[in-house]
């Protein structure tokens, strides 16, 4: 068994003066299965700009063909997550219900959060709370977005609260952008694998596409790490895109990466973007997990610290509070745009996605708050996490399971290729589907569109008794396997010396 490291938190550990704040926090659209179990024997249906909308159901005569989508969406991407709900484990009333390590939440620091959001000072109402308000925010909540942002994510200069605009979430920033940036049928560029139900945030609203840029764990060429994004890989699924018809509007980047924990490096993230600038194309940096990343020697910079950004009226960069704060519920997500026809339409559809002014004056609070967040929160949480990712990833060497991981984000992404009997998605599932017979909940590959088989997200930001009840559910299944004959050669099954903890 492993300990996570705990403290007494019901009162401050410091004096943390009278700018003392909250947490509360946003979701990131989560991962709601698109991750946790898409059906591999549908295929996403071709409306137009997506797939054959003759492979809708044709006994929902009521909806409109985009309802139709819409349903589809819901009834292919969602079994997995409803069969967990329906059997969800606890201690107490359910202990051989189902472990959850497929939905990426941070389930360590509700002790800290619970305490923090019960403070008096988080209790405020007055009239202009309960009125309308600019549906960029509240002016107040985007002047502290931006004193947030520029201190961590360490801007060269101020940003300016003008440039923010706040929604309920990362899923409404993904479809407000899209909506507002592409044409329906357009696409943008996605190196995968990737957060899986971002193809749901663009399509079900805007009707935009995913453009794949295919990325495998062979290091060749002048790789240095597996999965790794170069330029190169960019112009050839760019050109490939275009030779299908599909016009391109856009570049999506997720730093620290879901679901490899991949971190992109200041001249990485140049290089993209200067491709994106040559090529006149919007880029959309999620920065969800900026302040995920426990090991220090990570080296994670936000693309808001890079010196000079080359097209700053097409560089788009959203953040919010579900991941790094643990509030998935909450549903508050940020935009930091320079452009401000962007920023206006997309506040505009805020209309729709807003936050009420309690919970906005909520986040004002939190946000303020840089004694409480440094001093104690981040400093335990980062505590926690390497607590937690340290136990899952000696379990998994002890089980001779290769895996990647940088020290970032809440999950692990791991190589069960050797359990798989033939290299298809079809066995993948299969894998699947007895994880979650023997009662524990992963995410598939082929829902973040890996294009190898075998590969999974194992979550691991949850206390110590739900992962180590889990990881023994998972030897249960993986010793009631028998490996095929040859495994994959050591380049692909052997762990990265840079990528494993």
């Amino acid at each position: 068994m492993f300990a996570l490291p705990q403290k007494d938190f019901s009162a401050p550990t410091t004096c943390l003066g009278p700018a003392c704040m909250q947490d509360l926090g946003s979701s990131h659209g989560d991962d709601r299965e698109g991750e946790c179990s898409r059906k591999l024997d549908q295929k996403l249906p071709e409306l137009p700009g997506v797939g054959d909308s003759a492979m809708l159901s044709p006994d929902t005569s009521y909806l409109s063909s985009r309802g139709r989508m819409i349903k589809w969406f819901w009834d292919s991407a969602e079994e997995g997550y409803r069969t967990y709900h329906m059997d969800e484990y606890d201690e107490n009333k359910n202990p051989s219900g189902i472990i959850n390590l497929g939905v990426s939440e941070n389930k360590l620091c509700f002790d800290l959060l619970s305490w923090r959001l019960s403070q008096s000072d988080m209790q405020r109402v007055e009239p202009s709370l309960l009125q309308y308000a600019d549906w960029r925010g509240h002016l107040f909540l985007r002047e502290e977005v931006a004193k947030f942002l520029s201190f961590y994510c360490k801007s060269p200069a101020p940003l300016r609260p003008e440039n923010v605009v706040v929604l309920n979430g990362g899923a409404s920033l993904f479809s407000a952008l899209a909506t507002v940036l592409c044409e329906a049928g357009e696409a943008f560029l996605i190196p995968t694998p990737y957060y899986g139900a971002i193809t749901q945030h663009v399509c079900l609203y805007g009707n935009v596409q995913l453009a794949c840029v295919y990325l495998d764990s062979e290091v060749t060429g002048l790789d240095t790490r597996p999965f790794q994004l170069t330029v190169e890989k960019l112009e050839m699924a760019l050109r490939e895109a275009h030779s299908e018809g599909v016009k391109v509007k856009g570049l999506i980047l997720i730093n620290p990466q879901n679901p490899l924990g991949d971190i992109y490096s200041p001249e990485e993230l140049q290089e993209y973007l200067v491709f994106a600038k040559r090529h006149k194309l919007h880029v959309i940096v999620d920065e969800v997990y900026m302040l995920s990343v426990f090991e220090e020697s990570a080296g994670y910079r936000s693309v808001l610290s890079l010196e000079r950004l080359p097209d700053p009226q097409r560089t788009h960069v959203m953040w919010a509070t579900s991941k790094d704060f643990g509030m998935s519920g909450l549903r508050f997500g940020t935009l930091y745009t320079e452009n401000q026809d962007v920023a206006t339409a997309v506040a505009s559809l805020c209309r729709y996605h807003g936050l009420s002014g309690l919970v906005q004056y909520q986040m004002a609070q939190l946000l303020r708050d840089r004694d409480w967040i440094n001093q104690v929160y981040l400093r335990e949480n980062h505590a926690r996490l390497k607590a937690a990712h340290t136990y899952i990833s000696e379990e998994l060497r002890a089980l001779g399971i290769p895996f990647l991981s940088r020290g970032a984000g809440f999950f692990i992404w791991v190589d069960l290729r050797k359990y798989l009997p033939k290299a298809t998605f079809e066995e993948e599932m299969l894998l699947w589907r007895r994880f979650l017979d023997n009662k524990v909940l992963l995410s598939f590959g082929k829902a973040f569109e890996c294009k190898e088989p075998g590969w999974f997200r194992f979550v691991f930001s949850d206390q110590a008794h739900r992962l180590c009840l889990g990881m023994q559910r998972v030897r249960q299944v993986l010793a009631g396997k028998s490996q095929v004959a040859e495994d994959p050669p050591p380049s692909q099954s052997q762990e990265p010396s840079d990528q494993c903890r």
